[in-house]
């Protein structure tokens, strides 16, 4: 019987290496697996054209389409992208803004309102630091080059933002910071003055210990994207989605088995081993898991950072988010 023949474009991760390399094969399909590292060249390829059968894609804007009603995909409960964001949050030290709460009345650039990075981290201002978002001044525009970021695919705020668009054509955001023309970047990049410009520094140095503390507060490991396979795709074929979610849990199980080897280090990080054991105590052994209740905490808080920063009406279920795929062997 012959393979279905499936494109999937996401990130060459660590955790998707074995099936991009071919050392996972999901069962009965034929993969073409296209790494492209920039995440938001999938994301406006798949909304605007679905040029892939599934992909990576970001988790705001997939949660927003479906609480519209009209999400063209399914997902599935596999995360390619997670990271801690309190190392995000950058300041010019002459703004006056010591913590989260001091970046109200303040201009705060952000590569685009719209991305999971971005609501993630207005989340934690908004919950954990009690600021007012309404009396921020936001201005959006890519970080490290002049120019826009990318294309947003949700829908409209149901409550209007004004955001003040970069049109410098020789400053990025990063350099509107370096030169006190905004305050503070949010968002999914760092600058590319980061450690080089005395005006360009972190709010919080020491953020490896508050994203380890807040994690062990919340259980919140923010998602920043999940797996959608094409609706189209899903409805006469609708045996992919499994096939692909236990590919993609095998993929990542054996990279981290590949991570762990001790008799050669194939990772360009001289203290990984450290590393390792200290992330085995705060994970209990799997730093990355798929599936629904493995996730709830971080799922559950972008919904509700979704709904009080007026993207979708109403709080919707995690499980409607997701199909119903079986769990790995």
């Amino acid at each position: 019987m012959s393979k279905f023949p499936l494109t999937f474009a996401c990130g060459g991760y660590d955790r998707m290496q074995p099936l991009m390399t071919g050392a996972i094969e999901p069962e009965g399909i034929d993969l073409n697996f296209l790494d492209i590292q920039a995440p938001r060249e999938i994301f406006d390829r798949m909304v605007k054209r679905r040029e892939f059968h599934a992909s990576e894609l970001s988790l705001s804007e997939f949660i927003s389409q479906m609480a519209a009603g009209d999400c063209p995909f399914v997902g599935i409960p596999v995360f390619p992208s997670k990271m801690f964001r309190h190392g995000y949050f950058i300041v010019n030290p002459n703004s006056g803004i010591k913590t989260p709460k001091d970046m109200e009345g303040k201009r705060v650039g952000l590569p685009m309102y719209t991305q999971t990075a971005a609501v993630m981290i207005r989340g934690f201002m908004e919950n954990d630091y009690g600021v007012d978002l309404s009396k921020i001044h936001w201005v959006m525009g890519a970080v490290e080059k002049p120019g826009t970021h990318g294309i947003p695919a949700p829908p409209p705020l149901l409550k209007p933002v004004e955001v003040e668009i970069n049109n410098n054509p020789d400053k990025s955001l990063g350099d509107l910071l370096a030169d006190g023309e905004i305050d503070a970047i949010i968002g999914s990049r760092l600058p590319v003055n980061l450690g080089t410009h005395p005006n360009v520094v972190r709010l919080f140095p020491n953020y490896r210990e508050v994203e380890r503390d807040h994690f062990i507060r919340t259980g919140i490991h923010p998602i920043m994207h999940l797996v959608v396979i094409r609706k189209d795709i899903h409805e006469a074929e609708p045996w992919i989605a499994t096939s692909l979610y236990k590919a993609c849990v095998a993929s990542k199980n054996l990279a981290l088995k590949q991570t762990r080897f001790s008799g050669a280090q194939h990772l360009m990080l001289p203290w990984l081993f450290p590393d390792l054991d200290e992330i085995d105590d705060l994970f209990g052994g799997d730093p990355w898991p798929y599936g629904i209740e493995e996730n709830r905490p971080s799922l559950e808080a972008m919904v509700k950072y979704l709904h009080q920063q007026h993207f979708i009406a109403e709080q919707m279920p995690i499980e409607d988010l997701f199909l119903d795929v079986k769990p790995s062997d």
